[in-house]
């Protein structure tokens, strides 16, 4: 059993959709492996049809499991920006394969 942020997982396959799971996360991780490090506006930009509640929420999650980091700049205005990790940066070749599975099915639904 592994116990991470208070839950209980059985296997290493709950415990990583756990981490990588919800609606914005892989998309994140997919800008961030495109372009880093960005910055919130940048994000939402991209990812038009989040709002900016959760993206926060996912950031902050993803920032809690040590996938991306955030560095916070001491300047007036703030400035934030997010960049991945090793272990974020690792989530490559899962996150590419998600996405050509995607557009696959996107063919395949569209040939039905």
């Amino acid at each position: 059993m592994i116990i991470h942020k208070g839950k209980e997982f059985y296997t290493d396959k709950d415990l990583a959709l756990s981490v990588i799971g919800g609606r914005w996360k892989v998309a994140i991780v997919w800008a961030l492996l495109q372009e880093t490090p960005l910055r919130l506006s940048e994000l939402k930009k991209i990812l038009p049809d989040v709002n900016q509640r959760m993206l926060i929420r996912q950031l902050r999650e993803l920032e809690e499991d040590k996938i991306i980091e955030r560095t916070v700049y001491p300047v007036v205005p703030p400035k934030v920006d997010y960049k991945l990790t090793d272990i974020g940066l690792s989530l490559e070749p899962i996150v590419t394969a998600i996405c050509d599975w995607g557009e696959t099915f996107h063919q395949f639904l569209d040939s039905k």
